[in-house]
């Protein structure tokens, strides 16, 4: 169940206005935390219902018209983040799992879609040039984003796997100390 509220809260971040909150959204981390605690067979639904607000927020909200082409990149690193979470927190989740999925899930995104950009737009009259430069050029106007996306994953992680395994230690350590008083 809580990992069908992290996706709620990832769906909400993306939704709800939200220029106060300097660019937060939950989705890297929704995403790893739902393919640490739910079965390779859910996946498609956090996918899909991010690709519906991938298409709401792009005619919707921005105006533009919708080209899925577009967003394949962005889908295949939805599904790719929650094998990622599977992958490092499934099995076992330690300080040191948490913070390499904080790392590898923001910095894989940000490279295959920055990349499809630069790819997108690398043409004669193109927003970036067809070279390296403009790949760089590309990868740093997207760097004030990573920065935000590592922020915002590495929040929800901490608090998706940390909150409980705090309240755990805290109950087995009250356990222990109540065991000792009788």
């Amino acid at each position: 169940m809580p990992a069908y509220l992290l996706l709620i809260a990832a769906l909400l971040s993306r939704v709800v206005p939200h220029s106060g909150w300097f660019g937060f959204t939950a989705v890297g981390g929704s995403l790893l935390y739902f393919g640490a605690r739910r079965s390779m067979r859910e996946m498609l639904l956090p996918v899909a219902a991010l690709a519906v607000v991938d298409y709401y927020l792009t005619t919707r909200v921005y105006g533009y018209d919708f080209a899925w082409q577009s967003y394949m990149v962005t889908w295949a690193w939805y599904a790719a983040a929650i094998v990622l979470g599977r992958i490092l927190l499934s099995q076992r989740v330690s300080t040191l799992r948490v913070a390499s999925a904080t790392l590898l899930g923001p910095t894989s995104f940000f490279l295959a879609s920055n990349y499809a950009v630069w790819l997108e737009s690398s043409h004669p009259g193109g927003l970036y040039a067809p070279s390296l430069s403009g790949l760089l050029t590309c990868f740093a106007a997207g760097l004030p984003f990573y920065g935000r996306d590592l922020l915002s994953t590495g929040l929800v992680l901490t608090v998706a796997f940390g909150v409980p395994a705090t309240i755990r230690h805290f109950q087995m350590s009250g356990a222990g100390a109540s065991a000792s008083i009788q």
